[in-house]
Formats: structure tokens, C-alpha cells, sequence
């Protein structure tokens, strides 16, 4: 999450400000130490001496203040002007002594409340947009933002719900959200965080061109380094807390007062968000173990182009995709959107599609036990699994007809995998996850879910490593979109089973199907209770 103008030319998934997130307390178990920054008393070293002040500025040592000396800060009535100092000082000399690297100038801390935050990120909220329309597609291709709920929306209300604190390179400032602006109390941990990504701006500029990602999974990959390196320091500053380190006692109301109020996040676009927090810590200490900060330095300035990289640890760049639009009868892309009309979701979305579905419409896809399987250092949350394993590239061009409320849309997404095997795993899955909506097969082989927020027509054709979905709001639709596709003859057809399919909340397909087997599953998913328990003051 960064930088600070809306997403319409940068990102498709979060406002562009570097931010700490919280996580939602039920659905991530705490990063091992990561509590430890919370509950350690400052007071356990007020005694000791303080070192004495350097003559000129050294690595380690801020605004009077040294990594290893105690402060006078109580955060249990909030934080006075000069506590604040003390704090942020102290907080700029431990990050400059766990980066090896010097700031620059002092980093200026402001703070405002979660209600302002979530205004902000409501504002212009309702207005339709080109890009909104476009980003819908994209989102409801994803199976994770309905038809009858934009995607704006859910995107603020995800954000406005979990987003601890943020820095703008444009305003060179850290913002902390807390519940009391005028007793302001902030968490260790978001601290430490947006004054890493300062100190990132002071060294790379993070205004620069190089850290915008052209697509939603290019974003991804370049938060990777940038909100991998934060979360990555982070964690070795909370490590440190209540050994090597005393530390400021949190408040229990710090970290921008939960997420009450406004409604919770969509877990499939806050899981999406997730990934560079999650991932990208164990990717930025895989390079620091290999070849030291130098060598990190050096991805930095040549971040990822893919979320698959900071999943797997690779250097593999996505292979190319080329399209040519056929659409008829009134259908066009969105040319001025994307990359020439196309989004790129990648391989961290559609695993967030496939345990979101599995999660939301108990589809067959992924278990979704399988999200908290790590075996990595600093990871906190597992984004591979065999559907989406093997990714190579994907476009997804999203089409409209008409305008206004008279408006049709539609979408045509091609998948490209490294091996046939693994395009197989991808469309025998997707067919699995459209089951679980109840779908119906027409007998020319186009798909057709009736009812509910992503009733459609749809076309999934398997093309050897190439896996082609077109969506329409009708078999007719679908042909017109996309003229010369024709449906995989002999599709995979799931065993027949008696899960609940998805709720019939909204739209309604308007060509007939012919009835093949039901909703079916090889098991029946044991989806885990996500409940929406409360967020986690302490986690981004």
C-alpha cells in the first residue's frame, strides 16, 4: 500500500501510501516475536546511564538519542509533544542501526483519527468512473467483489478497517490513525514500519516511476521489497524488545483503535493486500543471507515484476501474452486503462480467489487450512498451492456495451502456465470453483451460473500451457466478446456432491443451460471459521 494519489493510473488494489495494515485477528496467527514489542516495560533500563552524544552524526544515534539508551515515554495518557520526539528519535536510530543505513533529515509523525482515515478514503466514493466500471470486471473475474457491490467500495472499506498508519513520499510524513488524536498513542511496531519506508524514500525516492507498478500483480511485486523490507525490520526490532532492548510500553488501544465501525474488510481483497507484508519479508532476508545489504540494495532498485517472485523465491520474469480483440455486435475493451485495456492479477490474486471461494462458497479449490501452513522464517501466510502454482503470466481485458445504467460487461482472461500439467490444475480447479455457484452446462459447452452476485455465461477453454476464460452476461454475450473462442470439448466434470452453492443475491443469466451433474467436489472443503473477531492492534 503506497504512495498518495488514488489508484485509477497506479494500482488496482490500495491507496498509493506506503502503510503498516492490521491483520484481522482470526485469520493470522502472530509472526513468531512479534508480540514481544507490546508487552516489554520501558521502565526496565530507566536507570541506566545514557551513552554519551557523539561530535558528528553516526549510524545508530538520532536527534540526541542512541539505539540502546532508554527513554522517558508513558503512553498510558497518550504521548505529549515531547514524548513524541523522544519516541521517534529513538525509533529513527534503532531502524538506521537494523538497516545499516543512515537518515537523512528527521521525519516529521502526524496523527489522525480512524474516522477521518475512513473519510478520506470514502471520498469520491459512489462516483462511477471509467476505471471503476473497468476494475469491477476485474475484481468479479477474481470471484471476490459481486456484481451488485463495487469494487471501490469494498477496496475503502478494507482499507479504512486495516491501515495502522502510512508514509507519503509526496509529503515526506508519517501519518499514525488512532482511535484519540488529541492523546495520541502509537504502537511500536507501526512506528518502526513507516520509518523504515521514510528512511527508504530519503535513500531511492519512492516517488519515482520504477516503484509503480503498470498492474495490480506488478504492485504486488514491487511491495515486495518495499513493504518486505519494513515488515522485515519490524520484525527484528520486536525481536529485540525486552532482551537487547527496552521499549516503550504499548497502549491497549494503539495501532488506529481496531477495526470497529464501518464495516469489516473483504477478506479476498485484504488477503490480496496481504501478500508483500506476508511473503516479502522472507524474500528481502533470502537475498540479505545470500548477499548482504549490498546485494538487497540492488534489488531495490530493480524490484520484482510479479508476486510469483517473492512467493517462490525466483528471479523468473512472466512470459509474454499477446491478444488480438475480435469483439462484435458493440462490445470494446477499455483502451485507456491498464496496459492497452488489460490488467495482469497474478499468481498471489488467484490464490486469494480460490481460498476466498473456498472459504465464502465452500468451493472444492484450495483447503483453506492451507493459508496457514508456513515453514519459512518471518512468513506469515502461505501463498502456494498446486492451482496456481506454475503461473507464467495472465491478461485479463475486461469489454462493455452500451452506457449508463443501459451498460453490459464481460471480460476475456488468459492464463499462461509454465507446463500443461499446470494449466490442467488451473482449469480443472476454476471449474471446481464455478460448481460451487451451482453452474449449468449448455450442451455446446459454455458454462452458465444462474443466479447470485457472479451469475454469468462463461466460456473455459484449455489450450495446452494457455488457459482462456471469457465471461458475458449471456451465452450470446460471450460469443459476440469473443467470436473465434470455442468451449474444450471434453471438460473435466467434477463428482457430483451436496455442497451449498453460492447465494442467489443478485443478477440472473439469460441464456438456457442444459443441467449436468450438481454442485460436486473430489472432498468436501473443511473451511476454516474466519470470523471477523476484531483487528489485531499489533499486526499490519
Amino acid at each position: 500500500m503506497r504512495r498518495s494519489v488514488p489508484l485509477g493510473s497506479t494500482s488496482r488494489v490500495v491507496p498509493v501510501l506506503i502503510a503498516a495494515l492490521l491483520l484481522v485477528a482470526a485469520v493470522a496467527p502472530a509472526a513468531a516475536g512479534a508480540a514481544t514489542a507490546a508487552d516489554a516495560p520501558e521502565q526496565r533500563q530507566a536507570a541506566a546511564p545514557s551513552p554519551a552524544d557523539p561530535a558528528t552524526d553516526v549510524l545508530g544515534w538520532e536527534d540526541g538519542y542512541w539505539h540502546n539508551e532508554s527513554v522517558s515515554v508513558d503512553q498510558s495518557d497518550g504521548l505529549s509533544d515531547a514524548e513524541l520526539r523522544r519516541y521517534v528519535a529513538r525509533g529513527m536510530a534503532r531502524v538506521e542501526y537494523l538497516r545499516r543505513q543512515e537518515f537523512q533529515s528527521r521525519i516529521p509523525v502526524d496523527v489522525i483519527s480512524r474516522e477521518r482515515y475512513r473519510n478520506r478514503t470514502a471520498a469520491g466514493s459512489g462516483n462511477r468512473t471509467e476505471f471503476n466500471e473497468w476494475n469491477d470486471q476485474v475484481w468479479e473475474a477474481l470471484f471476490i467483489v459481486g456484481e451488485s457491490t463495487g469494487s471501490e467500495s469494498q477496496i475503502s472499506q478494507t482499507t479504512g478497517s486495516s491501515v495502522a498508519g502510512f508514509y507519503s513520499p509526496t509529503n515526506d510524513q508519517i501519518t499514525i490513525i488512532t482511535p484519540s488524536p488529541d492523546s495520541p498513542t502509537i504502537d511500536n511496531a507501526t512506528l518502526i514500519h513507516e520509518l523504515t519506508h521514510a528512511l527508504q524514500d530519503q535513500h531511492y525516492n519512492l516517488t519515482r516511476a520504477r516503484y509503480r507498478g503498470q498492474t495490480q500483480d506488478g504492485e504486488l511485486g514491487i511491495n515486495g521489497v518495499v513493504e518486505g523490507e519494513a515488515n522485515y525490520i519490524e520484525a527484528k526490532y520486536s525481536a529485540r524488545c525486552g532482551g537487547a532492548w527496552s521499549c516503550v510500553k504499548d497502549a491497549p488501544s494503539s495501532g488506529g483503535g481496531g477495526g470497529g465501525g464501518g464495516g469489516g474488510p473483504n477478506l479476498g481483497i485484504l488477503l490480496t493486500m496481504l501478500n508483500p507484508y506476508s511473503d516479502g519479508p522472507v524474500y528481502v532476508h533470502d537475498i540479505v543471507q545470500r548477499g548482504g545489504w549490498s546485494a538487497f540494495e540492488k534489488r531495490f532498485v530493480n524490484p520484482p515484476a510479479s508476486s510469483e517472485q517473492i512467493i517462490h523465491l525466483t528471479d523468473e520474469k512472466p512470459r509474454p501474452i499477446s491478444f488480438e480483440d475480435h469483439a462484435r455486435n458493440g462490445w470494446k475493451t477499455f483502451p485507456k486503462q491498464g496496459i492497452n485495456g488489460s490488467e495482469t492479477t497474478g499468481e498471489a490474486s488467484m490464490f486469494a480467489m480460490f481460498w476466498y471461494q473456498a472459504r465464502t462458497a465452500q468451493a472444492d479449490t484450495v483447503n483453506p487450512q492451507v493459508l496457514f501452513e508456513t515453514t519459512k522464517q518471518y512468513d506469515t501466510y502461505n501463498y502456494d498451492a498446486a492451482p496456481t502454482d506454475g503461473w507464467a503470466n495472465d491478461r485479463l481485458f475486461p469489454y462493455q456495451k452500451g452506457s449508463g445504467e443501459d451498460a453490459s460487461y464481460g471480460y476475456v482472461w488468459v492464463t499462461a502456465w509454465d507446463t500443461a500439467d499446470d494449466a490442467e490444475e488451473f482449469y480443472d480447479t476454476y471449474l471446481r470453483m464455478l460448481e460451487a455457484h451451482d453452474v449449468r452446462r449448455t450442451d455446446a459447452g459454455y458454462y452458465v451460473v444462474p443466479d447470485g452476485q457472479f451469475a454469468d455465461a462463461f466460456l473455459v477453454k484449455l489450450d495446452g500451457k494457455r488457459v482462456t476464460i471469457v465471461n458475458g452476461p449471456s451465452v450470446s454475450a460471450v460469443k459476440n466478446i469473443r467470436p473465434n473462442a470455442t468451449p474444450t470439448s471434453t471438460p473435466t466434470t467434477p463428482t457430483p456432491t451436496t455442497a451449498t452453492p453460492g447465494s442467489a443475491t443478485s443478477g440472473t443469466a439469460t441464456d438456457d443451460a442444459t443441467t449436468t451433474t450438481g454442485a460436486g467436489f473430489g472432498f468436501l472443503v473443511a473451511v476454516v471459521a474466519v470470523a471477523l473477531a476484531g483487528l489485531l492492534a499489533r499486526r499490519r
